[in-house]
């Protein structure tokens, strides 16, 4: 019975997102340019977070069905969780970057 329901959530989000061994692939090919650019390793743990979890969508999207709408609202829901942290910061504490 459980296992019935396993794989009926897999084929449903098959056919939403798409293969899943390609979204991974995309999802780390994303998250691997991400994590070599010269900010990401002093960036805050959230702001990681967000980035990594915007790989994932992003690869659902390039893999998937890209009409789908939750998955364009989950990437502004990530960058919301980024922009809500920012705004809790004090200005005077915000660390200015440079090269």
């Amino acid at each position: 019975m459980i296992k019935t329901d396993i794989e009926s959530t897999l084929a449903e989000r098959h056919g939403q997102y798409g293969h899943y061994t390609y979204v991974s692939k995309t999802s780390q090919l994303l998250k691997r340019t991400i994590r070599e650019s010269p900010n990401y390793k002093t960036m805050p743990a959230y702001m990681n977070e967000s980035l990594d979890m915007i790989c994932n969508k992003l690869a659902r999207i390039l893999c998937g069905n890209y009409y789908l709408r939750d998955s364009w609202l989950d990437i502004e829901g990530y960058a919301k969780l980024i922009t809500d942290e920012l705004d809790k910061l004090d200005a005077k504490k915000v660390p200015e970057i440079s090269d």
